[in-house]
Formats: C-alpha cells, structure tokens, sequence
C-alpha cells in the first residue's frame, strides 16, 4: 500500500464546537490534519490505500460521516511555472522553457491568466504531457487526473460522492 497526500476542502462545520476534530477523528480521518482557516475546514490528509482512487473516496465518504459538505479536492489543479517544476521534480528552468514552447512540442497552453506574466496551466493536462514526454513518471499523470475526476465528480452530483469518484476514476484509469 502507499500513501497518498492530499486536502479535502470542506464546510458545514462550527470549528468552535467542542466536538470539532473529534468528529473527524471518529468518523475515520485519524489519518489526517483538520484545521480551520479562510472561513473553510482544510482536511489534509496522508492516507494508506492502494489506489489513488481509493484514497480519495474513502477519505470522501470520512469527512462526509463526519457531517461535513465537501467543496473540493486538492492540490490545486491550475499551476504556475514554479507549481510545474516543484511537483514534476523539474528545474524552474525547465519547466520554464515548457512553458514558453523553447523546448518540447506541443506543451499544454495556459489556461488562466494567458495574457500575464504569471499564467496558470491545468495541472492534470501538463502532468500527462510531461508523462508522454518522459518527464515525469505515471504516477504523477495518475495523481494529477484522479484529482481531476474527483472534482468532476463532486460538482456532477453532490449524493453519492464516493461512488461517483470511485466510478469517475475507475473509468479514467481504464483509459489511460
């Protein structure tokens, strides 16, 4: 089994309530960090599964016994030049070079920000380009796209979470 770094984003709950964390922790997020901040509860979790996929919709369906109403998964899925190399292992040089089509053919294009000196790229876009170009292993195409669906998911239908992530990234890993 391996273990899979991620934060759900979540609302609903009074963090000033004396059953705040506990409620986490009983409800199974043992395996993570709760805190409180910008008017949102952060549930970043270190979870043991062996799928992605498998780790994000049980830690899904945890913070939803916990009553919480789940906003979104992170990491972010739009990343700037340093966001590309920090998560690729990638120079800022590189990734720089990526980015402005110095080096490689057919580089995602940003997808936010376009005409600014700090675009933003799809995150999950960028890591498969790097994966088919040799930059950057599986795993990381993987992650990246299994986030993705997971927020897919949670905005398609809001009942069912864990199901429709589970469903959304079984079909993704079926096309990869």
């Amino acid at each position: 089994m391996k273990t899979y770094e991620f934060a759900i984003i979540a609302s609903g709950l009074d963090p000033a309530a004396d059953d705040f964390e506990s409620r986490f922790f009983e409800a199974g997020c043992d395996d993570a960090t709760i805190s409180f901040q910008r008017g949102v509860t952060i549930v970043d979790f270190a979870r043991e599964a062996a799928s992605i996929d498998e780790a994000i919709a049980s830690a899904v369906d945890d913070v939803v016994r916990a009553g919480a109403v789940i906003e979104r998964i992170e990491p972010d899925p739009l990343v700037s030049l340093s966001d590309i190399a920090a998560r690729a292992s990638l120079s800022r040089a590189a990734a720089s070079n990526y980015g402005k089509a110095l080096r490689g053919k057919n580089f995602p294009t940003p997808v936010a920000r376009v005409t600014s000196d700090s675009p933003l790229w799809q995150w999950a876009d960028v890591s498969r380009w790097l994966y088919l170009n040799h930059k950057a292993p599986r795993e990381v195409m993987v992650e990246a796209r299994a986030i993705r669906a997971a927020n897919e998911a949670l905005r398609a239908d809001p009942s069912k979470i864990g199901e429709r992530i589970r469903r959304s990234i079984s079909e993704l890993e079926d096309a990869s």
